[in-house]
């Protein structure tokens, strides 16, 4: 039997300081296998208010070859066949450590804390927790609020189609 752990190991080794492994799973698929490896890019601190640049496809090409190459070079798969995937961790990874949400700066988020839940942009990560730009309404005006890592029972980021700050290159003029 493959572990997880294992392969982890493997390839955590051949992506060096390139990448960061986010996730190994192995699952049956016929008489075959699919080993999924996720990577991002290595964060060196869980603290900060600057966005992280996802990875590029041809980063992710780079990181596919170096697992590849890892894999087949070492036993760890075993001798049964494999389909090899690897990608980055998509939008609906739970945010559930204090890294995932250093990754969403900038991105809408929607969190689950005591009894509550909140939706708002992060503005920065903190040591003990997440500052979040929540949009105010006709009896609020927009605040920030401070919420504790500690009290996070959910985290997910919202997919949005025209976050603001973004590119305007692609509308027409006329």
């Amino acid at each position: 039997m493959v572990q997880e752990q294992d392969i982890r190991d493997q390839v955590s080794g051949a992506l060096g300081d390139d990448f960061t492994v986010a996730g190994v799973s192995v699952t049956p698929a016929g008489k075959r296998r699919v080993a999924r490896i996720t990577v991002e890019r290595p964060l060196d601190d869980p603290i900060g208010d600057t966005p992280v640049e996802p990875l590029t496809l041809d980063e992710i090409a780079d990181a596919t070859r170096l697992v590849s190459d890892a894999l087949d070079a070492s036993d760890v798969m075993g001798s049964q066949p494999y389909t090899l995937e690897v990608s980055t961790p998509g939008t609906d990874r739970p945010l559930t450590e204090p890294m995932h949400f250093r990754r969403t700066v900038g991105r809408l988020v929607e969190v689950a804390h005591g009894g509550q839940t909140t939706t708002g942009r992060v503005l920065a990560t903190t040591e003990d927790g997440v500052d979040l730009q929540i949009a105010g309404t006709k009896k609020q005006p927009p605040r920030t609020e401070h919420i504790l890592f500690a009290d996070i029972s959910k985290g997910v980021a919202q997919v949005e189609f025209n976050r603001p700050g973004a590119s305007d290159a692609d509308e027409t003029k006329d």
